[in-house]
């Protein structure tokens, strides 16, 4: 078993100073643990049990920006651009084409409002193309905001980034225009789009009007039946809050089964604190990566098992899991690759990994080019069938059609920051500046609501 590494560096919550930081365990739990000298310590959780933290690797040999943007000045983490220390490429590439919203949610990244500055004109925005040309070739591009849907232009602006030689060009969206306007959903696939990243938080309307203020199921459904008849791949996005729709896990993952070859991807992400929070969120306001992966076992009756998931090849071995599953004729699913953490394994270049994910990304998340009828619900494991119980060819189209991944991403807030994993970031966000900047850090906020980098709110 690997020795827990100790040391590494974060930001004190109250005046973002950069401070030492340990990584400690204490009963199978790891916490980070910082104090600044004059705010005084402070303790998160960060690991809580099975599978065990130090398994839980994917060596890598750093990959240094070709082209940084921001010399070593400050030291890390206040010269992105990315600075010449970062150590991956960008993988996913985020632009925000808007800071208007049509929802206000008390859970936002960007804090976007109704009552936002102008938007972006196409002309920058054919910059911020040009300058992710440059600095990540070959990334997957994802249009968000606020709300980008908003914008009459969009799908102007994704045959755009098509034209700057982008192949996979996602939208991250709320989905309530989607949803009630056809035409537009046709023109952005007729432009160019490949996938949305639907924001997907449960399956009933209480979650909806707990964490968006209003119910909205009915329009997540009719987005992804609009999207099939589009040939839009779908990714659902649940943002999990304990208490709130942790025990919908389960659903969400029957709902996902259920509505394959549409439904590609369901990828969670675990509440992150940006914003005002003028007391540290308890460790009981999180999930950790741990606790879902076997949340999902349990709430599925080990269809989806937690010894399923890997760690990720491309970003840093601690900021998420992921495993890929062919649903079978009968609603069961098979589990198809390789699963658990490979601390011995030997190291991979990180642009390797870059170069694995991103491909991945793009196929997976994308629709088939051919898409049959949904499976029907989410039925045990037991009851897998395989490549001996149908015809070979069958089998092999399947895989083409059927395949839907599970994954999750844990954003870091100002409170559970760890350097070490803002370095190896491959989730960059094009700042207005043309900068490129790990989304964590672009987001980040002190305690007061103070920010690092985004320049809105």
């Amino acid at each position: 078993m690997s020795t827990l590494p100790q040391n590494t560096q974060s930001l004190c919550p109250v005046c973002l100073a950069r401070i030492p930081a340990q990584r400690v365990m204490r009963d199978e739990r790891v916490y980070i643990e910082k104090t600044c000298p004059d705010h005084g310590p402070f303790s998160v959780r960060v690991w809580d049990g099975e599978p065990a933290f130090t398994s839980w690797q994917r060596p890598k040999i750093p990959t240094h920006p070709a082209h940084p943007g921001h010399a070593v000045e400050k030291g890390c983490p206040f010269d992105c651009g990315l600075c010449p220390e970062h150590r991956q490429r960008s993988c996913t590439i985020i632009l925000e084409v808007t800071q208007r919203c049509n929802l206000g949610c008390p859970v936002c990244y960007a804090d976007s409002t109704a009552a936002a500055d102008d938007d972006p004109s196409l002309s920058t925005i054919k910059g911020w193309f040009d300058a992710a040309a440059q600095a990540g070739p070959g990334s997957n591009i994802q249009l968000s905001g606020g709300e980008p849907t908003l914008r009459d232009d969009l799908p102007q602006i994704v045959a755009m980034g098509r034209q700057a030689g982008f192949e996979f060009i996602q939208v991250n969206t709320n989905g309530l225009r989607l949803a009630s306007d056809e035409p537009f959903v046709s023109d952005l696939k007729d432009a160019g789009l490949s996938s949305i990243f639907l924001q997907f938080d449960g399956t009933d309307d209480a979650v909806y009007e707990k964490l968006r203020g209003r119910p909205l199921m009915a329009q997540k459904q009719a987005v992804i039946e609009c999207c099939g008849r589009h040939g839009i791949g779908v990714v659902l996005v649940p943002t999990l809050v304990p208490g709130v729709n942790d025990q919908d896990i389960g659903n969400l993952m029957k709902l996902a089964v259920a509505h394959v070859p549409v439904v590609r991807s369901i990828h969670f992400q675990p509440v992150s604190y940006f914003g005002r929070f003028f007391h540290p969120p308890a460790d009981a306001d999180r999930i950790t990566l741990p606790q879902l992966m076997r949340l999902i076992e349990d709430q599925t009756d080990g269809a989806f098992r937690a010894s399923d998931f890997s760690p990720p090849g491309c970003e840093n071995s601690l900021c998420s899991f992921s495993a890929s599953y062919m649903v079978m004729p009968d609603g069961s699913v098979k589990s198809v690759g390789r699963s658990g953490g490979t601390c011995c394994a030997k190291p991979i270049q990180a642009e390797v990994g870059a170069a694995n994910a991103i491909a991945y990304v793009a196929r997976q998340w994308r629709a088939p080019q051919s898409c049959c009828e949904p499976s029907s619900p989410l039925a045990p494991a037991g009851d897998s069938t395989g490549p001996d119980a149908m015809d070979l060819d069958m089998f092999i189209q399947r895989a083409r059609t059927h395949m839907l991944s599970v994954s999750s991403m844990a954003f870091q807030d100002v409170w559970n920051l760890d350097l070490e994993r803002v370095r190896d970031c491959c989730i960059h966000v094009m700042a207005p500046d043309r900068r490129l900047v790990p989304f964590c850090l672009y987001n980040l906020t002190s305690r007061e609501g103070r920010r690092l980098y985004r320049q809105n709110g």
